[in-house]
Order: C-alpha cells, then sequence, then structure tokens
C-alpha cells in the first residue's frame, strides 16, 4: 500500500472516531452547511465539470453515458436538495432494536451504531460524489471516496467544496477523503485497506462490480448492476405494457434501473411487438430480437450476449417466450437480481412471478424505473444492493449502521 493511501486510511479513521460522538443536531448542521455550499460554488464547479465533459467528447464517450456526467445550475441545486434531505431524514444512530432484563438481573440492549468508514468506488456520476458523503455522514460514518477519471475535475471540486463547508463550521474535514489517483492500482490498494475500511460499496458498471467482488479483502455490498427485464403475459392491457416498455427503457437508458431485455408471451407477441417498437422508434431505439420476434418487426438478431449485457443506451434486448414460466426460466438465467417486471391482468400469474422471481424488486404493471429509494419513499440511496445479507434494493441511511450489544449489571459474574 502506498503512503498516500496509508494516510488517507488514517485520516479516515481518526474522522470516524470523531464523529462516533457526534450528536444527531450537530450532523444535521454539517449537512446544512454542505448544502449551503454547493450552491454557492456552483459557478465553479460546473467549470471543471467542463473539462471532464470536454475530455469525454474527445474519448467518444456516448451520449446517455455524457449526460450522467454533465452537471449544471439545475443539477447542482438538485445535489444540495439532496443533501438536505439526507439532514431531514431520522438519525439512525443511537435507535434501541431490543432489549431485555435477563433472570440474572442483567439489562441488555441492542443499538445501532455507525459501520465506520466507508470506501466507495464508482464511476461516472458527479452527484454521487455528495449523495454518498451526505449519506455516510448522517450516519455517522467516514468515508472514502474513489469516483472514475470521467468525472476526476468535477469530483475534485465538490469534495473540495465539502471539505470546506465542514472546516467553516469547525469540523475535521477528513470525514471526507477522496482518492484522486484514478488508476487501476488505486481501486486495487482499496480493495485491501483492511486496517481502516469497514465496508466497500462499488457503484458501476458490471466490470467494475465483478472486480470488486473477486478482488476486495474488505468486506464489499454489491450494488448497481441491471440488467432489468419486462415481461408482457398474454393477459397484458397492451397499451400499458406500450406504455411501460417506452418508460423504462427510455425516460434514462443510462441508469441501473432501466430495462434491458423485453420478454412477450408468444400468444399476444404479434399484437404487441409492433405497438411497442412504433412507441420505441420515437426514440430510436434498437432492437435486437430472438427469431420469432424478427419475424414480426424488423430488428437485429440478438445473441446470448445481448441477452446478458447491461446497455445503459438506446438498446434493448427482445425475446419471445411461450409462457410465463419461461419467462420466469429466462430471467433467473441472465437476471442481475435487480428489477424485473410482468405486465398482466392474471392473478394466477401476478402471484406465479412475484413469488419466483428472485430480485430485489419486482414489479406488477409498473415500470422498473421506480426501483430508488425516493421513489419507493425510503428516503435517499446510497445505491441499489443487488445481494441479500445485510441490505437488499435501495440502501439509505438505515442500511448503513450496525449494531452492538450494552449490557449493563450490578456486580454479576459468571
Amino acid at each position: 500500500m502506498t503512503e498516500e493511501m496509508k494516510i488517507i486510511g488514517s485520516k479516515a479513521k481518526a474522522a470516524s472516531r470523531v464523529l462516533l460522538n457526534m450528536g444527531s443536531l450537530n450532523k444535521k448542521e454539517m449537512l446544512y452547511k454542505m448544502a449551503e455550499f454547493l450552491k454557492n460554488e456552483a459557478d465553479y464547479i460546473i467549470e471543471e465539470n467542463k473539462k471532464d465533459l470536454q475530455n469525454a467528447e474527445k474519448n467518444g464517450m456516448k451520449p446517455s453515458m455524457i449526460d450522467r456526467l454533465m452537471l449544471d445550475n439545475k443539477r447542482i441545486n438538485s445535489m444540495a436538495d439532496a443533501v438536505i434531505a439526507v439532514a431531514n431524514e431520522k438519525d439512525p444512530v443511537g435507535i434501541v432494536l431490543e432489549g431485555e432484563t435477563l433472570e440474572n438481573g442483567l439489562q441488555v440492549r441492542k443499538i445501532t451504531v455507525p459501520l465506520g468508514v466507508i470506501g466507495i468506488i464508482y464511476e461516472a456520476r458527479p452527484n454521487v460524489t455528495s449523495d454518498a458523503a451526505a449519506l455516510c455522514l448522517r450516519s455517522g460514518n467516514a468515508c472514502i471516496l474513489r469516483g472514475g477519471k470521467e468525472a476526476i475535475n468535477s469530483n475534485v471540486a465538490i469534495v473540495k467544496v465539502l471539505r470546506n463547508a465542514l472546516g467553516s463550521i469547525k469540523i475535521n474535514p477528513d470525514c471526507i477523503q477522496l482518492i484522486t489517483d484514478t488508476s487501476r492500482n488505486s481501486a486495487t490498494e482499496l480493495m485491501t485497506m483492511t486496517e481502516y475500511l469497514d465496508v466497500l460499496i462499488p457503484r458501476g458498471g458490471a466490470g467494475l462490480i465483478k472486480s470488486v467482488k473477486e478482488n476486495s479483502r474488505v468486506p464489499v455490498i454489491e450494488t448497481g448492476v441491471g440488467n432489468c427485464h419486462v415481461y408482457i403475459d398474454e393477459s397484458a392491457d397492451l397499451n400499458m405494457a406500450a406504455n411501460i416498455v417506452f418508460n423504462a427503457k427510455t425516460s434514462r437508458p443510462s441508469v441501473c434501473n432501466a430495462c434491458e431485455t423485453l420478454l412477450v408471451n408468444e400468444k399476444i407477441a404479434e399484437k404487441a411487438l409492433p405497438l411497442i417498437k412504433e412507441k420505441l422508434d420515437v426514440k430510436k431505439v434498437e432492437i435486437r430480437g430472438c427469431e420469432k420476434t424478427q419475424a414480426i418487426i424488423p430488428c437485429k438478431e440478438a445473441s446470448d450476449l445481448d441477452y446478458e449485457t447491461e446497455f445503459l443506451d438506446y438498446i434493448i434486448a427482445v425475446k419471445v417466450v411461450k409462457d410465463t414460466d419461461e419467462a420466469i426460466e429466462h430471467i433467473a438465467k441472465y437476471s442481475t437480481h435487480h428489477s424485473e417486471c410482468i405486465v398482466t391482468e392474471s392473478i394466477e400469474n401476478m402471484e406465479k412471478f412475484t413469488s419466483k422471481v428472485d430480485s430485489a424488486a419486482v414489479y406488477v404493471n409498473a415500470s422498473t424505473r421506480f426501483t430508488d429509494g425516493g421513489e419507493l419513499g425510503l428516503g435517499a440511496e446510497i445505491g441499489i444492493s443487488t445481494q441479500k445479507l445485510h441490505a437488499r434494493g435501495p440502501m439509505g441511511l438505515k442500511h448503513l449502521v450496525s449494531y452492538k450489544y450494552i449490557i449493563t449489571g450490578k456486580g454479576q459474574v459468571r
């Protein structure tokens, strides 16, 4: 481990001990000040963001990804508002989860405590920088952030602003650390910082998630990859189905809750597919379909790779299936366990789909785009967990804590 990474780790660890004893009102004040500074320094952040946008265009980044990277006054105000929203959420620390008095008189309480230091590896979304910092600090955790090279100028600017905000109210700015080395080496080093990190959360594409899962020595919470499916059942309202597919695919194709694969029951495929294609054509969505799909609408041929790909673009894979069982089998084979939807009027097929599909969010007659902490009424999120241990689905403040037991006695010995 390089000396620079050791310094970052040790500073974050020391700052986490200060946060451990900080009251809820103090943490709320921190976040209000961070939001104020974000708004006041918007021009500076936008100027730095322009450097990233220019580099992205030179490097041929896809328009959908450039959209994720771009910051303007509206987006920075939204970032600041998101920080305020986190500040106004209930403090997840110090909550008594359980309590009892044992026969021997010992009083046992189980209470929530911060995790400590949270590392977050993410890619080309600079708003994650302020979101992650706010969620970590409100839950009493220090954070070490490692964004992608695509947004490095934006991230440096945002972290500078946030740290200045903390300094202005005499709070240790080392609560927020940014790794400015965007090489693969820095990411690999972060995965081995067991002495300083308590948990590592990767947010990004399949390649990043896979690398962190395979190489990290620090406990990992897997988030982000969304190969999401919409299945149109034979009983579906086809106009509803077309609207759901259009929204799930095109409202923002570069995010993890966008639909990547469409499954259509063979009994209604001849009616459903032309209707859906007509809507997708408005956004010039490229369709890659199976043989049966190609026989109904003009489109490119889909490969197995297409069915397992998170496109994050105006591309969708389509497969005509025999029935709900085949749709469930397809999802089981290719899903990343993020979000899946069935469009149906059949209670039997709805119950079969929702009970057998093993994903963090399963929808009936609604777009997968609702898999978001705010949209589901759960508050701001650090990411969408696609694993089962500790947290699943949108991860908010209450998932960024652990717990400990406090046992009070009167001289009892064993």
